[in-house]
């Protein structure tokens, strides 16, 4: 698999229009740009309120989804494969407005997965993230597990 490197703007640009995000109405409002950090917002709308009026849980678990593999593949760098391998998601109170999360990946956490991974073996950290509201009420609590590992240069894979 290859992964084209893209700036943090473009990739905030491109996810405007992505039509899972845009259809939900999923806004993300800045990714740091050294791959630190992102902050993305979910208004409540005619697209994701659900039956009792309140925000979609998949909406809800939608908005963090993609963000610490991109955030943990970038700060890596071309020589690792991240994957999603697990996610949980927990509703803690019903989000009956604008929904915020911030993921913050820290220097020490990427050096961490540098050195699971150094040999070549594979690493499965998990990452926790908390959707609140606007007035900081928690909303839902989202954890993320990721497969890393270094990739295999081809002879290695040959032999």
């Amino acid at each position: 698999m290859s992964v084209r490197i893209v700036s943090p703007r473009t990739l905030r640009r491109v996810m405007r229009w992505w039509p899972p995000f845009r259809a939900a109405g999923i806004r993300v409002e800045r990714i740091a740009d050294d791959w630190s950090a992102a902050r993305v917002r979910m208004r409540l709308g005619r697209l994701n309120r659900n039956y009792f009026g309140t925000q979609f849980g998949g909406s809800l678990y939608s908005m963090c989804d993609p963000f610490w593999a991109l955030l943990v593949l970038h700060r890596l760098g071309p020589g690792y494969v991240v994957w999603d391998r697990a996610a949980e998601i927990e509703y803690v109170s019903p989000g009956r407005g604008d929904v915020f999360v911030e993921f913050e990946l820290s220097e020490e956490r990427v050096a961490e997965i540098r050195a699971a991974t150094a040999d070549g073996a594979k690493a499965l950290p998990w990452f926790d993230c908390e959707v609140r509201a606007a007035d900081g009420t928690v909303v839902a609590l989202v954890r993320k597990q990721l497969y890393v590992r270094r990739k295999r240069d081809a002879a290695t894979a040959v032999a």
